[in-house]
């Protein structure tokens, strides 16, 4: 079951031996198309295996609406604020649409503050969670792409087509990646237990159930203009010491929103849109064997990569936008999002 794979590896190898390039070539003669068929055989032909199965989540929190009401639910002592506001005040605060709630409510309904703040750390929270599931599941791609270069480099050394030395960036490459794995798979678990501590819920039976998407990520930002109308008709509001370290708080706020917007723009609309372009010119060279499958699985690493840092651009985005809504409304965050830089083109060992 293995042999048409390692026979392909051995037509990759660039200076095979006489005898075990016919035996490769016998091989790949049994398919029409070559490495193509090679691909598609196996995948139909190697064993599957079993699924994991998977708890049913029992706490389904897919928007951040859900997640706020939740938290709220956690703070009993809310709920008399939250019947002084009304159900129309309250919808708007879970959803996110701080700009069409009354600033005044601050000063004039006890514990407001308090209801904006859980919200916030809600919000946050719940978008690290999510932030956590998507990027692991691309570095759960990477490390299949990293186990089957290593595969392909040990089968080429085994029929003595490459030397230990050749094959060794590849070791290293799977190593790394099962090294990312086990830091996403730890992330999620932080993330969902960060989660569930807001929710007062940690050391219950409750499995989240999360969607496997952001919330759709707005074209264009909050203007300048309309970030600093909002804060003037808030300062009116607010004692002249609360005043001024608010103003401070909340221009820290924009500069790390807005910056954070266009970060996350650029990788999902430019980045992401060109690696993914290469990815598919990849796979059509590949398919009419100009490229090696060096290059394929080296792509599908990048790609992988590319996905991530666009993940967590986004997820910071998301998280500067609650603390700026919420310094539009008098608060105070302790800490700002520090905005990531983008990884490196993962390049990869190249085949030699």
């Amino acid at each position: 079951m293995l042999l048409p794979l390692g026979a392909w590896a051995q037509a990759a190898g660039e200076a095979p031996k006489l005898q075990d390039w016919r035996a490769a070539n016998d091989a790949v003669a049994q398919f029409k198309r070559g490495h193509i068929d090679l691909l598609k055989w196996e995948s139909k032909n190697l064993p599957e295996v079993p699924a994991v199965p998977q708890t049913k989540p029992n706490l389904v929190l897919m928007a951040p609406a859900d997640v706020v009401r939740q938290a709220w639910r956690a703070h009993p002592e809310l709920a008399r604020v939250q019947s002084i506001l009304g159900a129309d005040v309250v919808q708007r605060v879970a959803d996110g649409r701080l700009e069409a709630v009354d600033p005044s409510l601050q000063r004039r309904v006890d514990d407001m503050g308090e209801l904006l703040e859980v919200a916030a750390d809600a919000r946050k929270i719940w978008i690290e969670a999510v932030a956590a599931r998507k990027a692991l599941r691309f570095r759960e791609t990477a490390l299949i792409s990293a186990e089957a270069g290593n595969e392909l480099g040990a089968r080429m050394v085994s029929v003595g087509n490459w030397s230990p030395l050749q094959a060794s960036p590849f070791q290293l490459t799977l190593s790394t990646a099962r090294m990312d794995l086990s830091r996403a798979q730890l992330a999620v678990a932080q993330a969902d237990g960060a989660l569930l501590k807001l929710l007062k819920l940690a050391g219950t039976p409750a499995v989240l159930g999360l969607p496997s998407e952001f919330p759709e990520f707005p074209g264009e930002a909050m203007a300048r203009e309309a970030w600093a109308q909002r804060l003037d008709a808030l300062q009116g509001q607010l004692p002249q010491m609360d005043a001024v370290q608010n103003r401070v708080a909340s221009q820290m706020a924009f500069d790390v929103y807005s910056t954070g917007h266009g970060l996350a723009r650029i990788n999902r609309d430019e980045v992401l849109k060109v690696r993914r372009f290469i990815t598919e010119e990849t796979v059509l060279h590949y398919n009419g064997m100009l490229k090696s499958v060096w290059d394929l699985l080296g792509e599908v690493r990048n790609q992988a990569v590319a996905e991530i840092d666009a993940i967590d651009a986004e997820r910071d985005f998301w998280r500067a936008e609650a603390d700026l809504q919420w310094t539009l409304q008098g608060g105070a965050p302790t800490k700002f999002v520090s905005l990531g830089g983008g990884s490196a083109d993962a390049g990869g060992p190249a085949a030699h």
